[in-house]
């Protein structure tokens, strides 16, 4: 299934902005950044489980925000995307030279 994660962390202090990198390192080895603090993941249920419970511990959720979107699939009917775009589609078949 893929998944959109997005994360607004309050940076105000040393602590917030510590949080944000731990967020974002959670996202990361889950899925690909899209945007600044908007990742996609393409995850079975227990990862994506596994995913949220791990964001659940990081952020504050008296000063943070986590928003956890499931796509409806096919993903590619559902996903409108302008501008540069450097996503990688990993359950397609790439090319390595």
């Amino acid at each position: 299934m893929w998944i959109v994660v997005c994360y607004d962390v309050n940076t105000e202090t040393k602590e917030g902005r510590k949080r944000l990198r731990r967020v974002a390192q959670v996202c990361k080895n889950y899925g690909q950044r899209v945007q600044k603090s908007v990742f996609e993941c393409q995850v079975d249920e227990m990862k994506s489980e596994q995913m949220r419970r791990k964001l659940l511990k990081e952020v504050d959720l008296a000063l943070d925000n986590l928003r956890i979107y499931r796509l409806t699939e096919p993903r590619d009917k559902h996903v409108e995307s302008y501008g540069e775009i450097q996503t990688i589609l990993f359950d397609e078949d790439t090319l390595l030279v």
